[in-house]
C-alpha cells in the first residue's frame, strides 16, 4: 500500500502517521520529495481502512499494490534514486562509463588499460579480480593479489574500482573496493545478497542468465530489506534459443525497469553479444533506452587476454565508442 501525503503537512503530523502505522505492525518506508512524501507500508495493510485514511486531511491519494517488490519499486519512490560511487553519480541524470579489462591479470596490464579508458572518457573502473567461470579449468582470476592491483590501478588514475564478488566471506578483501558487482550466476545467491544489504556499499547486481525483470527486483529487494539503498540493476544480456551473440541483449528491459523502479540501470553490451563488432550499436541503443552507466570490457591486447577475448575492445576502439556513446547522448 501507498499512502501519499500532501506537501502542506508538517514533519509532526507525518512523524505522528508513521508511529500510527508502526502501532499496527506495518513498516513504513519514507521517500521525500520535492512535491510530496510517499510512505510505502511493508506488511500485511489487509486490516487499513482505505476509506479512514483518505479521510485524513494531510493524505493525497492511497493506493493497493500488489507487486512483492516495494522498496525497489517507483510506486515508492517516484523520483529517480542517485547512487554514488567514490564521487562518481549514477542515475537522476548523472551518466557513467565503467571500462577496463574483464579479468585482472598483471600490474602492468591492469594500470595501463586504466590510464587508457580514463584518457578516452570512462569514469569508473572494472576489472574481475575473482572469476566465476563455466569450466573449472579455465583462469579464475589473481584473488586477493587482482584486488591489490586495482587499487594501485586506482591509485595512478582515481577512477573509483567496480569489481566482484562471489560470497559473504569475501567482504574483508572488499573493503577498500569502491562498488561490489554481484554477477549473473549469483543474482540469487540470497546469503551474499543478505550480506551485501548490511554494507553501505554501491552495488552493481547483474541480472540473471534466465531470471526475469520481477526475479532480479526481487533480488534488489533482498539488498534493500537489508538496509542498503545503493543498488544499480544491469542488463547483460539473457539466454535465448539465438546462438550467433553470446547472449540476446534485452534491450527493452532497460526501459521496463527505468518504468517499473527508481534504480539506476546499467547495460553491458559485452557480454550481451560477446562480440566485439556489436559493442557499439548496442551501447547506442541502450542510451536510447534511457540506461544510466554502461559497462564495457577494454584489454590493452585482447587477443592475449586470459578471459573473454572476443569481447574486449582495444583503447583505439573503445575511444571510437566513447565518440559514438557522446553522439547519442547529445540527441536523446
Amino acid at each position: 500500500m501507498i499512502a501519499v501525503v500532501k506537501r502542506e503537512a508538517t514533519e509532526s503530523q507525518v512523524k505522528n502517521l508513521i508511529g500510527w502505522f508502526e502501532k499496527q505492525g506495518i513498516r513504513v518506508n519514507e521517500s521525500k520529495g520535492e512535491y510530496c512524501t510517499v510512505l510505502g507500508l511493508i506488511g500485511d495493510t489487509t486490516a487499513i481502512d482505505i476509506d479512514l485514511l483518505q479521510g485524513l486531511d494531510i493524505i493525497e491519494s492511497v493506493t493497493r499494490i500488489s507487486d512483492p517488490f516495494k522498496k525497489a519499486n517507483r510506486k515508492f519512490h517516484p523520483e529517480d534514486t542517485v547512487v554514488d560511487i567514490g564521487g562518481v553519480k549514477i542515475g537522476g541524470g548523472n551518466f557513467a562509463v565503467m571500462a577496463g579489462p574483464c579479468s585482472v591479470e598483471s600490474e602492468e596490464q591492469i594500470i595501463e588499460t586504466a590510464k587508457a579508458v580514463k584518457a578516452a572518457g570512462a569514469t569508473l573502473l572494472r576489472g574481475g579480480a575473482y572469476k566465476p567461470r563455466t569450466s573449472p579449468y579455465d583462469f579464475q582470476g589473481l584473488h586477493e593479489e587482482g584486488i591489490r592491483l586495482l587499487l594501485k590501478a586506482r591509485e595512478a588514475t582515481g577512477l573509483p574500482i567496480v569489481s566482484e564478488i562471489m560470497s559473504p566471506e569475501q567482504l574483508p578483501v572488499f573493503e577498500d573496493i569502491d562498488c561490489l558487482q554481484v554477477g549473473a550466476r549469483n543474482m540469487q545467491n540470497f546469503d551474499l545478497l543478505k550480506a551485501l544489504g548490511k554494507t553501505n556499499k554501491p552495488v552493481l547486481l547483474k541480472r540473471g542468465l534466465s531470471a526475469t525483470l520481477k526475479e532480479l527486483l526481487m533480488s534488489a529487494e533482498y539488498i534493500m530489506s537489508e538496509g542498503n539503498p545503493n543498488i544499480i540493476l544491469c542488463e547483460r544480456g539473457i539466454r535465448t534459443y539465438e546462438t550467433y551473440t553470446r547472449n540476446t541483449f534485452d534491450v527493452s528491459a532497460i526501459a521496463a525497469l527505468k518504468e517499473l523502479s527508481h534504480l539506476p540501470v546499467v547495460a553491458d553490451p559485452s557480454h550481451a553479444t560477446g562480440k566485439v563488432s556489436l559493442i557499439k550499436p548496442m551501447s547506442m541503443a541502450a542510451i536510447v533506452s534511457g540506461a544510466d552507466a554502461l559497462e564495457i570490457e577494454v584489454h590493452t591486447c585482447p587477443k592475449k587476454a586470459l578471459s573473454d577475448a572476443a569481447q574486449q575492445l582495444t583503447p583505439d576502439q573503445f575511444t571510437d565508442v566513447m565518440g559514438a556513446i557522446s553522439k547519442a547522448r547529445s540527441i536523446i
